[in-house]
């Protein structure tokens, strides 16, 4: 449903940059809503006071309350090291909010360029240290599998139907996509994360792409999640 590598070796962009991405889903226990506002309060600050010292990390914060039954907030961790990442993590559910925190859905991927793309070069291209998650109302995230009949076919053939998907694409022009590749390093082949301001016109493209050759050879794009993009004070005082 969305550009991705096959197997080998990417081709070299310029600025190109390989980082680590990871989705982490939270719920918060039914017994944290229950406390006090003051002691929830002290919780939320210690917490977002610990985020606050992510310096190796950059992170991004979105709601689904209202949006999703099974979890409550989003952060997407990007560094150069995953042990920044397990670093932050750590010390974030070592917080009194911390251990009324669950994690039902976490998907770690990394950025690289993707070989479909040919010599078609942009700015803000997928897998270049100018292409980071921006600050639009809107991410819709899923993990993605291909059925690997896709892999047995020749790279060319894959090649062509990978442009008809990119050519439905550019008709939606306010809607950007963010490819994670995950071989060998999560359950899922990719994390896709697509960014923008308005769902309906995510909705449209989803639609269309529906109708792509390429489509015949997902496997899996579910769960979907649509993720508000908060501060992580809004984040956590969207929680009731």
């Amino acid at each position: 449903m969305a550009a991705e590598a096959g197997t080998g070796s990417p081709e070299e962009v310029p600025g190109a940059e390989k980082r680590f991405l990871r989705y982490a889903f939270f719920k918060v226990a039914r017994e944290w809503r229950a406390m006090e506002q003051d002691s929830k309060e002290v919780c939320m600050r210690e917490f977002v006071e610990v985020l606050g010292k992510a310096s190796q990390v950059e992170l991004s914060f979105f709601s689904l309350v209202g949006i999703r039954g099974d979890v409550d907030f989003m952060i997407l961790f990007d560094s150069a090291s995953l042990d920044d990442q397990q670093a932050i993590m750590a010390s974030a559910l070592a917080t009194k909010m911390g251990r009324y925190l669950e994690t039902p859905y976490s998907y770690l991927a990394m950025t690289r360029p993707s070989r479909y793309l040919g010599s078609h070069r942009h700015p803000g291209q997928e897998g270049t240290t100018q292409d980071r998650v921006p600050d639009s109302r809107f991410l819709f995230v899923y993990p993605f599998v291909k059925k690997r009949e896709w892999y047995a076919l020749p790279f060319g053939e894959r090649q062509r139907m990978m442009a008809q998907h990119f050519m439905i694409g550019h008709n939606y022009p306010a809607i950007r996509i963010h490819t994670g590749y995950s071989y060998g390093l999560d359950d899922q082949e990719f994390v896709l994360a697509f960014e923008g301001d308005d769902p309906a016109e995510f909705l449209a493209l989803v639609e269309e792409l529906r109708g792509s050759e390429a489509s015949k050879y997902t496997q899996l794009e579910t769960p979907i999640f649509t993720c508000r993009r908060v501060t992580p004070e809004r984040m956590l005082s969207l929680l009731g």
